[in-house]
């Protein structure tokens, strides 16, 4: 008897242990495809999240000011504050933007007869007011203020871009005395001093800084225009 006829079923069951060619093809498709979905899915592209519509305009608001004696209509947002009306708007370019918080005072300017920064306030906060820069300081283009003049005499200023708002501060700072103003230094503040001192100068003029530090002669050209002798 042959060794076939004596184990008739050890062909069937090398059969089964060998799988087909075709099994195996579908057992390594199917692998190939679980492996490659992760990736599949990595590479797919994000949704694109909806756009956001642009913002409104910012409307403009209209700003009545009498700048140095002359009328300006301007057209300003809500937030344009003084300076940049000034500088931006009214092309007058002689107040500085120094510190653009209120610290160093070449922005200073002289609203209706008094002195601020005109960086810390909004244009439209000063809607039908009068301002006065240092363009309009001298009484016409020719003929300088007798505080230009003296700042010129006592060479009260160096680089010079603290000198416009020195020279409102200064011209405020006159006027206040004149009108009996008190300072944090006067003796009596129910009387105003029979002069400016230097230390009455210096603290009315402390909120005004020079990096040159011309202190001595500004406080010299103060004192000669507030004594006459300018």
């Amino acid at each position: 008897m042959s060794p076939a006829d004596t184990h008739p079923h050890d062909d069937a069951s090398d059969a089964a242990r060998k799988p087909s060619r075709r099994r195996f093809l579908q057992s390594a498709a199917a692998a190939a495809a679980v492996t490659a979905a992760p990736h599949a899915r990595a590479q797919q592209p994000a949704a694109t999240p909806a756009l956001a519509p642009p913002p409104a305009a910012t409307p403009m608001l209209p700003v009545k000011l009498t700048i140095n004696g002359h009328p300006y209509e301007l057209q300003v947002e809500a937030r344009t504050t003084l300076l940049d009306a000034l500088r931006e708007y009214a092309n007058l370019t002689g107040t500085k933007k120094g510190c653009d918080r209120g610290q160093c005072g070449a922005c200073t300017v002289i609203v209706s007869g008094r002195r601020i920064n005109s960086c810390l306030t909004l244009a439209v906060m000063h809607d039908g007011e009068s301002v006065t820069t240092v363009e309009g300081l001298a009484p016409d283009g020719d003929t300088l203020a007798p505080i230009q003049r003296a700042f010129i005499e006592k060479d009260a200023f160096q680089c010079g871009y603290c000198t416009p708002g020195q020279l409102c501060s200064a011209t405020a700072l006159i006027a206040e005395y004149r009108n009996g103003d008190a300072s944090a230094v006067t003796a009596d503040v129910r009387f105003r001093p029979a002069q400016l001192s230097d230390d009455e100068i210096r603290e009315r003029m402390s909120g005004n800084i020079c990096r040159c530090g011309a202190y001595p002669n500004i406080v010299a050209a103060v004192k000669a225009v507030a004594s006459g002798n300018a």
